[in-house]
């Protein structure tokens, strides 16, 4: 154990730091998982944070430096590489921004820590258009924040970490009253306990003497109760028909420069997200004028990799992950020799999806979902393998879009356009609208028209008694999840199933598909395929085994 006071941080303290972080947030990631507050398993916000500190833990143990600086840019380089989902990708923008108040400095004391902590709550915070208070940004900043007053009231580094970390634990008591869902379920955010554990995990590591090696921990999703994560990043209700991505290419894209091209997007559009590095500006703005977006960004630098999109968001659906890499390298070894023009890639799991998507036009699945969501990184590997000119990614869940969004910065040779399918209905239904003759352009608009004619409910178990969406939800019950939202639970499945097909079909609709889950039976399917027919005649029904996990059924109505 350190002994007496450390004054000053160098680069192998740090790496020792992120190493045991990374160690106990991968231990405990079950535990963030279950705080998470919908009553299903549908999201793992410990999973991913874990794993996108796993890549900056991996990147780090790789240096032999004591440089800080040289440090925390490889941590914020892995962590931004390996973020997963929307959890890990906030989570990597802490890294970045701590590692750019670091440059210069081979070593720090208190107050350059607390510029980096600002710095990385800054960063953070830019990163979401609408940030919501109660989550891990809330916590973090609480801890820059008071950071800034100790920084100056002493230079003892074990003090400056304990009394940040008892001011972030003490914020996170309080987000169950910043968010009235928190309160209801009884539980805290599951983004600031993941936060506080790896800071902690920090701290462990800052009193030890001993050499650190990262803790790899398993490739496969905790068998731990996980709930779907509730902090609304991002608007859910889409008013603006075009979404509208490209490159700046310009240098030296400064925060000033950041903040008025972000002024001006506000007053155009809104799911607005900026992403810069040394020589680009990524922009990416759902707006009914894209034309007048870009002949702003013109003014900025020369644009490239455009694309636009007419489509409206829905809510996201989630199945399980298996993880990317094997698939990708069996595909590389596979992938044929003949360049195309474009390719689509899309992320499921369940056998009979993959059969699905493969008959209708898909080249490739990754395979994935909320439980275990795939890296910026094994998209990008995936994309760069598939030997085509401009690739199409589906990522067909909420919580994949901004890791797939990030794979275009990592993608050499080909141009890469995200459709935002929240749900894999929503994916299936753009890949209808997919046309191998027709350009990029015609494709991404017409794909992203197709997300509109989709509606998908879902059924699963509760794992936890709570009141949600108006529902009293008890443990062991059947939910039926209408868009995102819960609209009815029952303990007998089948009428749980035709209270949410008459939720769905409250629409004039004219098919309805049914997919069968992993745990479906045959008996209950050829029920509700029954009730469909005798209920709604009209409506040209499909039955089709979808093999997901977590989800007994997905219905998609049309």
């Amino acid at each position: 154990m350190a002994k007496g006071k450390v004054t000053k941080m160098d680069g192998a303290m740090l790496r020792r730091m992120i190493i045991c972080g990374s160690n106990r947030l991968m231990a405990h990631k079950g535990r963030i998982n279950a705080l998470n507050v919908f009553p299903v398993p549908d999201g793992d916000t410990g999973t991913n944070m874990s794993f996108t500190a796993l890549a900056a833990a991996r990147e780090v143990e790789k240096l032999d430096t004591n440089d800080i600086y040289e440090v925390a840019k490889a941590a914020a380089s892995g962590a931004l590489r390996g973020g997963r989902g929307n959890s890990g990708v906030i989570f990597s923008q802490f890294f970045r921004g701590f590692s750019r108040a670091l440059e210069g400095h081979a070593s720090v004391g208190t107050r350059e820590l607390a510029d980096g902590l600002n710095s990385a709550n800054k960063t953070a915070y830019k990163a979401v258009m609408r940030p919501q208070e109660g989550t891990m940004l809330t916590v973090w900043r609480a801890m820059a924040e008071v950071s800034t007053n100790y920084a100056y009231s002493t230079d003892d580094l074990g003090v400056f970490m304990k009394e940040i970390m008892a001011e972030g634990y003490e914020t996170l008591k309080r987000t169950p009253d910043m968010l009235p869902v928190l309160k209801q379920a009884g539980v805290v955010d599951s983004g600031g306990e993941g936060i506080m554990v790896f800071f902690e995990g920090m701290v462990q590591g800052f009193g030890s003497r001993n050499p650190q090696i990262v803790a790899e921990g398993s490739d496969h999703v905790e068998e731990a109760p996980d709930f779907s994560a509730l902090a609304a990043i991002n608007p859910e209700d889409i008013t603006f028909g075009y979404c509208t991505e490209f490159f700046i290419n310009v240098k030296g894209f400064d925060d000033d420069a950041e903040d008025t091209f972000k002024a001006y997007l506000d007053t155009m559009g809104d799911s607005i997200a900026l992403v810069s590095d040394d020589e680009i500006v990524k922009v990416h703005v759902h707006t009914d004028h894209p034309g007048a977006v870009m002949e702003r960004a013109m003014e900025i630098g020369p644009l490239s990799n455009l694309k636009i999109e007419n489509m409206r968001f829905q809510h996201h659906g989630a199945v399980s992950f298996l993880d990317a890499k094997e698939n990708v390298d069996l595909f590389a070894q596979s992938n044929r020799n003949e360049r195309r023009e474009i390719g689509v890639i899309a992320v499921s799991s369940g056998k009979g999806f993959k059969e699905i998507f493969t008959e209708i036009g898909v080249d490739f699945i990754i395979e994935g979902g909320q439980t275990m969501n795939p890296s910026a990184e094994e998209i990008a590997k995936a994309a760069n393998a598939l030997n085509a000119d401009n690739v199409i990614i589906l990522p067909n869940n909420k919580n994949i879009i901004l890791a797939a969004q990030q794979a275009i910065h990592l993608c050499e040779n080909c141009n890469v356009a995200v459709i935002e399918s929240k749900t894999i209905p929503q994916g299936i239904a753009a890949m209808f609208y997919y046309l191998p003759d027709n350009s990029m352009e015609e494709n991404l608009e017409a794909m992203g028209e197709g997300l509109d004619d989709v509606v998908t409910g879902q059924i699963t178990i509760a794992v936890r008694d709570t009141e949600l969406d108006g529902q009293n939800v008890k443990e062991g019950d059947f939910i039926g999840i209408l868009e995102g939202k819960i609209v009815c639970t029952h303990e007998d499945l089948n009428i749980t199933a035709a209270e949410l097909v008459n939720a769905m079909m409250s629409a004039d609709y004219d098919m309805f598909t049914i997919y069968s889950g992993a745990d479906a039976d045959d008996a209950t399917t050829a029920q509700i395929q029954a009730y469909v027919t005798e209920n709604f005649e009209n409506c040209e029904l499909t039955v089709a085994h979808g093999g997901q996990a977590v989800y007994n059924y997905i219905f998609s109505a049309e």
